[in-house]
């Protein structure tokens, strides 16, 4: 008799980290869990979850994956020793899941509402334009104290952006002190609107 046919359950493997392996064949016990798979990396404090055909969830915590390498026609897989957690110790234990999210305004609400207010400050591009400015001037052909007045602004105006609360009345002020170019007048007025 193969070893797979004594897999009757189906779970779902919950990570620390958040990833979730699902339809997982396996032989829920007592205490253990069989699983004949080594291409998922089980580990302590990792929940297993099974949904039986009640309808009713039973979730378990990795106490030891015991991982087996195979042997003849003996396939690798885990044979773990789980504890059984109740519905308030199961339902504590998925809410501690981390999910890493990148990006702006990024969020995962499991069966919740979110009231969350998200302030991004992505002055990238504000960062660039700066940059961009710096080089026109230096582009332009500028006396060398012109050159040197105009950088100087250009330092104040870089100072302001990268402040927690930069002006833009500050901003608009200092760029409109730059020299009387339109590349230069330009760049300015994007810097400016990108300060809201």
């Amino acid at each position: 008799m193969p070893f797979t046919s004594l897999m009757k359950d189906k779970v779902s493997v919950l990570k620390a980290n958040g990833e979730v392996f699902e339809d997982i064949q396996a032989s829920v016990q007592t205490k253990k869990t069989f699983i004949q798979r080594s291409d998922i990396l089980i580990e302590t404090g990792d929940l297993i979850q099974r949904a039986m055909s009640n309808g009713a969830m039973q979730t378990y915590e990795v106490i030891d994956p015991g991982f087996h390498e195979g042997l003849g026609g003996i396939p690798a897989g885990y044979q773990i020793v789980h504890k059984n957690l109740g519905l308030p110790e199961a339902d504590k234990a998925i809410q501690s899941i981390t999910y890493n999210l990148n990006g702006a305004n990024n969020r995962v609400n499991n069966n919740s509402v979110d009231n969350s207010t998200n302030i991004v400050n992505n002055n990238g591009e504000l960062l660039e334009s700066v940059f961009a400015l710096r080089e026109e001037i230096k582009r332009l052909k500028l006396t060398e104290q012109e050159t040197q007045d105009a950088l100087e602004v250009v330092d104040a105006i870089d100072s302001q952006c990268q402040s927690e609360k930069p002006s833009k009345v500050v901003v608009g002020a200092l760029v409109n002190s730059l020299p009387t170019f339109a590349s230069i007048a330009s760049i300015g007025s994007l810097i400016v609107s990108l300060l809201g």
